[in-house]
């Protein structure tokens, strides 16, 4: 069974890595014009993580592939290997 999610209960959520790691919060989604899936998530960096600063940013946001991501619940979980 397929389980629904209202766009605005995820934002602000904690995006952390699959070790553990904290990326920063989710801000938007990217959504293809032609299919509707989501293609990438839109997460605002934590200043105080190293992994964050790490990763390649664009206007101090950071684009995760949504096929990275492996989990949501009390926070998002992505992969690390996609980052």
């Amino acid at each position: 069974m397929v389980k629904y999610i209202i766009a605005k209960q995820l934002v602000g959520k904690r995006v952390v890595t699959s070790d553990g790691f904290d990326l920063g919060r989710f801000i938007d989604a990217e959504v293809s014009e032609v299919t509707g899936k989501i293609v990438s998530i839109i997460v605002e960096p934590n200043p105080d993580s190293n992994i964050a600063s790490k990763v390649k940013q664009e206007d101090n946001q950071i684009k995760v592939p949504y096929n990275a991501l492996t989990a949501v619940n009390d926070f998002m979980v992505v992969d690390r290997k996609f980052l």
